[in-house]
């Protein structure tokens, strides 16, 4: 045994994080499913390629806030955003495998880790399968030519914070699950999202009721952010976006932590 390993043993706060282990653990269970991995990245190129350049050869430019955009770059931040959901949500139904199924969290919860340990530890999980797929899409995207300002350096972490504010529910949702087939409700909630969140058509343009209804939607905030960032047009709005979307990842973790808490602790 090298000395470092006997320092780690006498001092095992030294390793980190209890909940980074669910990581590690999650990260070596999916060694074998490269390709799913993968294909989160994929889904949105090609939604981009379809969209930003096949239809955005008919649409040509949008008008946003006054000033004149080709519709590839309003469309791109969205579908980077809709990602950020997407693969948030994906990762629930491994949640509720592992609950309902696996029971991995029982052999997790027989070591020193805690049930809160639990709920970061996938929440971690998440984001860190979110950042491999921002930065790909965001250098898709200065390749294409898509974005010419510094401001889109912070599309990166501005996915990964919608990554968490979905993350956070997901994780809630799962524990919330009888069946798979209840996985049809969220979807029920995702795919309107994924729709009329400003996504691919600008808010102006829909009705005077739905302009009520959009700014109440997790993914439209997230949309928003994303857009102010890779066009550059950051105002203090990109403020009310963030603070939404930090107080949804709060109150989605600790209804999760007590929600596993039950479920785990009988």
């Amino acid at each position: 045994m090298s000395t470092l390993d006997t320092a780690l043993r006498i001092f095992p706060r030294l390793r980190g994080p209890r909940s980074w282990r669910l990581v590690e653990r999650n990260i070596a269970s999916s060694r074998g499913a490269w390709l799913v991995f993968v294909s989160g990245f994929f889904e949105p190129l090609f939604y981009l390629l379809a969209l930003g350049v096949g239809v955005g050869a008919l649409v040509g430019t949008v008008e946003l806030d006054g000033e004149t955009v080709s519709y590839r770059e309003f469309v791109a931040p969205a579908l980077l955003a809709a990602s950020a959901m997407n693969g948030a949500v994906y990762e629930s139904g491994n949640v509720f495998f592992k609950l309902k199924y696996a029971r991995t969290y029982d052999g997790v919860l027989a070591t020193p880790m805690t049930v809160r340990d639990v709920a970061v530890g996938e929440l971690l999980y998440t984001l860190l399968r979110g950042a491999v797929y921002a930065v790909g899409f965001v250098t898709v995207m200065v390749v294409l030519g898509l974005v010419d300002t510094p401001w889109a350096l912070l599309a990166v972490p501005g996915s990964l914070l919608i990554s968490a504010a979905f993350a956070a529910p997901s994780v809630f949702s799962a524990t919330l699950m009888r069946s798979w087939a209840d996985f049809a409700f969220v979807e029920l909630c995702t795919l309107p999202m994924f729709l009329f969140s400003a996504t691919f058509v600008p808010a102006d343009e829909y009705p005077e009721v739905a302009a009520w209804i959009l700014p109440l939607t997790p993914l439209y905030h997230g949309v928003e952010l994303l857009r102010a960032f890779t066009l550059g047009d950051v105002t203090w709005l990109v403020l009310v976006n963030v603070a939404y979307l930090l107080a949804m990842t709060a109150v989605f973790l600790v209804l999760a932590d007590r929600r596993l808490g039950k479920l785990l602790l009988k």
